[in-house]
């Protein structure tokens, strides 16, 4: 593999959302493209969208703020770079962004793509994206990928320290017992069994709960989309509230570890569906906010590219990245299935004994 080669500017890739209630529709049909949805569950979505403030989503603006801190942060470091932004499903598109890149006289980028966790969906589909994106301009910028995060350091501790404010909502009695229950987008269980997402999961979540010194932790999947034949990684966080009040549990701290921003997801799916699950079960649902702009998620961004300056200064250095140049090829600044089950042994109900409270793993099972 050809050593990194030294880059003029930064690439965040995001998945995109609406910025206008008028735009929540076209959004939506972007995103199912190809996929059969039927019109009454497209209509359920926009309604989701239609409730957030403004209707609209904020993830566009959460992405922007996090790529201008990302200036910042870089430019406090001595490696002073433009940071772009670039959506799949939603302006700026990705071949919007880098069309006004290659304007600007960019000609090799660093990507890095806000998905904490690998799935075909997550990483690869974003990559072929950026692939897809360059062939529509001329000149377009290389790309270089920033390798997998989900356990640097930095993001562990962004992560740990939102999931411990939550924890401040819960009074000294009750919180060291109190489980927290870390969230993931389900995907579907051939995708995940063909990727290291529920590993990626289950070790940051492992990283934050040891960090925390907290031992009652598990995993929940929410968010599920797709045909109900097909199977997709459980539990859902729905399930999980309802057996955690079973067990008479008061309250759970949910912290969304696999999510950097704020959006729909968390404001509608957590906030208001799994809040009202929770409540009409008894238990008080604390919701870790998401990293958005966080300095030591913004530092993990940082790290991420001078550490690709670091390998692209050392003649001959191994790529920890890859090119999207290389790659096949097809703004901006500013369930009547039952899916196989993920299981993360959390001990026994109520407060556990010492020896019982550590996840040790995640399991997928038929």
């Amino acid at each position: 593999m050809s050593p990194p080669a030294a880059i003029d500017a930064v690439l965040l890739i995001a998945f995109g959302g609406p910025t206008a209630p008028d735009e929540i529709r076209p959004f939506l049909e972007i995103v199912t493209r190809g996929r059969r949805v039927p019109p009454e569950r497209l209509e359920e979505v926009a309604r989701h969208y239609e409730r957030m403030p403004g209707g609209r989503s904020p993830l566009g603006a959460l992405t922007l703020a996090q790529a201008r801190a990302l200036e910042r942060e870089l430019a406090r470091g001595g490696a002073p770079l433009p940071v772009f932004v670039g959506m799949r499903n939603w302006h700026p598109f990705l071949h919007e962004t880098l069309a006004e890149m290659t304007a600007g006289g960019v000609r090799r980028a660093f990507g890095i793509i806000l998905s904490p966790l690998r799935s075909e969906a997550s990483w690869e589909r974003y990559q072929r994206d950026v692939t897809d994106a360059r062939a529509k301009v001329r000149g377009a910028p290389e790309v270089a990928f920033a390798p997998a995060w989900c356990d640097h350091p930095r993001f562990i501790e962004a992560v740990t320290d939102r999931a411990r404010a939550a924890l401040t909502e819960i009074s000294p009695t009750e919180r060291a017992w109190s489980p927290l229950v870390f969230t993931a987008h389900s995907v579907p269980v051939a995708m995940a069994d063909g990727s290291p997402y529920v590993a990626d999961l289950t070790g940051a979540a492992r990283a934050v709960a040891e960090r925390l010194g907290h031992a009652r932790w598990s995993l929940a999947y929410q968010s599920r989309s797709g045909s109900p034949r097909e199977p997709w990684l459980e539990p859902d966080i729905a399930d999980v509230l309802t057996r955690l009040a079973a067990d008479g549990e008061r309250h759970a701290v949910v912290v969304p570890i696999g999510f950097v921003s704020d959006h729909v997801e968390l404001l509608y799916d957590l906030d208001v569906e799994a809040r009202a699950i929770a409540s009409a079960h008894g238990i008080t649902l604390h919701r870790a906010a998401a990293l958005n702009d966080h300095p030591a998620f913004i530092a993990m961004l940082a790290d991420l590219v001078r550490e690709h300056l670091g390998e692209a200064g050392r003649a001959g250095a191994p790529s920890s990245t890859t090119l999207a140049a290389t790659r096949e090829p097809p703004s901006s600044r500013g369930s009547s299935g039952q899916p196989p089950e993920t299981r993360v042994s959390e001990g026994a109900p109520g407060p556990p004994r010492p020896s019982q409270e550590r996840p040790d793993s995640a399991r997928t099972s038929p």
